[in-house]
């Protein structure tokens, strides 16, 4: 992972309101950086739901608490995943994550809600969890399946 590169940081606030602004940023994002349709939809779905989980169970709806979204290219070789990756750091600072709680619903369990951690781990290729400085840490990696951006970018 020796080269990185950051491509947008925002910090916004734990208002669902804010997420049209994310999923539009993050659309352009992958489009620009050569991606699949398929692949910028997935993204977008896992970040919108990775966020939407924040605002909702770590910080119980209040609107005013602090996310900050890193966005980056990176060279991964990880766990069996190797090649040119964008990397999606989300960080908040509510109480810890209980991990075992982090299992997501089966999907045969038909009913609204509860299908977030299943989309997310759907639609990319690493996630992971961390708690670093008394922050939540998100770690979502999604590799290239296109090389290099796209004409005209």
């Amino acid at each position: 992972m020796s080269r990185e590169k950051m491509l947008l940081r925002m910090q916004l606030r734990s208002d669902p309101e804010m997420l049209c602004a994310v999923r539009g940023a993050l659309a352009h994002l992958t489009e620009k950086l050569g991606f699949p349709e398929e692949d910028c939809r997935a993204v977008v779905l896992a970040v919108d739901e990775a966020l939407t989980n924040i605002i909702r169970h770590t910080y119980g709806g209040q609107t005013e608490k602090p996310i900050q979204a890193e966005f980056r290219s990176i060279a991964l070789d990880e766990d069996g995943l190797r090649g040119d990756a964008l990397e999606i750091v989300l960080e908040d600072e509510g109480p810890a994550v209980d991990r075992e709680k982090l299992c997501g619903r089966a999907l045969e369990d038909v009913r609204p809600g509860g299908l977030g951690l299943h989309f997310i781990r759907q639609s990319m290729d690493k996630v992971e969890f961390r708690r670093r400085n008394d922050r939540n840490q998100l770690r979502l990696v999604k590799l290239f399946r296109n090389k290099g951006p796209q004409k005209g970018s």
